[in-house]
């Protein structure tokens, strides 16, 4: 059989996006085919640099054009993030996705999920921005070993950049240790300044590390700048539970689209093999099953977490292949493809089935 450009576009016609549930020639995802004799080169334009299928659909695409008669296929892996089309006047620059990350009570380790989210997304290849809007309490510089923002660019500000994401938050702006002693007004002012005031450039992701609660930053946040939907961290425990379903259902009545539930602090793996379940056990799959949202995952509990926010080096980077980092990095790609399948399909919520 000769191959042809033709017959390369029939043969990938058959594969499947897991997550779109269409095939890779009708989502225009092939591109640059060409052919020398008996080797095809083309590129797969995924949606998301973090695209959990990404090894599933490379060997699917050699697989498809091997079987229709090529001896080599030079294969690249490329990505294009969706917008998913909402306003965002505030900010000069376009930011494709906005995610804020969640709780409602403090101490459930949502400023580490919101830093680890950040990281893993730009190790996978993505534009990455963290904007933290725990006015009080801003703890991700810290978490990320930054301690100054470049100098401004004119009258507008320029984010730290650490692990490939760029930060703004609080915690860079006022001396350590000056608290702030804020009310509502001032809180949404400053929440318009991180967007409207900072150089943020153009960005796929913008993860925003929100206060604990339901209260003034959040309901600023909601209205200055339109969420792609937002992630509930929670514990195990029935008090964090109460407390988070609280918060998730804060973001109902603002309309913001529910991503899904992060069970933080799952479990403790003791050194003779036992597993410890310090806070309970299985709260967070209640709370997503009980709200008919997605539960996105379990992350265990590790020292080196704690060592990491302390340090300044998140455990995607310091301990890549610990359990905490390999579920950190599996609910980053789970989030960037439910975002995509929702700025593709038109829709602010869309359920889908992550198949593990």
């Amino acid at each position: 059989m000769t191959l042809t450009k033709e017959s390369v576009l029939a043969a990938l016609s058959k594969v499947q996006e897991p997550d779109l549930h269409q095939d890779l020639v009708t989502l225009n995802m092939v591109k640059n085919v060409e052919i020398t004799g008996d080797k095809v080169s083309l590129t797969v334009m995924l949606t998301t640099p973090a695209c959990p299928f990404r090894a599933r659909i490379e060997r699917e695409v050699k697989e498809a054009i091997i079987a229709i008669g090529a001896k080599a296929v030079d294969l690249k892996m490329d990505s294009d993030v969706p917008n998913d089309g909402r306003m965002r006047g505030l900010v000069n620059m376009p930011i494709r996705n906005a995610i804020a990350v969640g709780s409602g009570k403090g101490g459930v380790g949502k400023s580490t999920v919101s830093v680890n989210l950040a990281v893993a997304l730009a190790q996978a290849g993505a534009r990455v921005g963290l904007m933290d809007a725990d006015i009080y309490g801003p703890n991700t510089p810290t978490m990320l070993g930054v301690e100054k923002l470049p100098p401004p660019n004119g009258q507008r500000l320029i984010p730290a950049e650490a692990y490939g994401i760029k930060l703004i938050s609080m915690g860079l702006l006022v001396k350590p240790g000056q608290p702030l002693i804020w009310r509502g007004p001032m809180l949404n002012s400053a929440i318009r300044q991180f967007l409207g005031d900072v150089d943020w450039g153009e960005l796929d992701y913008l993860i925003v590390d929100l206060p604990p609660g339901t209260g003034d930053a959040s309901l600023s946040l909601a209205q200055a700048l339109p969420l792609s939907g937002a992630v509930i961290v929670t514990l195990p425990q029935l008090v964090s539970l109460e407390d988070a379903s609280r918060g998730l259902n804060m973001f109902k009545q603002l309309e913001v689209p529910i991503l899904g539930v992060v069970e933080n602090m799952s479990y403790l793996d003791l050194p003779d093999g036992t597993r410890m379940d310090l806070f309970g056990s299985g709260g967070g799959e209640s709370l997503a099953q009980a709200t008919d949202t997605t539960f996105l995952g379990k992350v265990p509990i590790d020292q080196n977490v704690r060592i990491g926010g302390d340090t300044g080096k998140p455990i995607v980077v310091s301990h890549p292949e610990s359990a905490v980092a390999i579920a950190l990095q599996e609910i980053s790609q789970k989030i960037a493809a439910k975002v995509s399948v929702a700025a593709l399909s038109g829709k602010n919520e869309l359920p889908i089935n992550i198949v593990e």
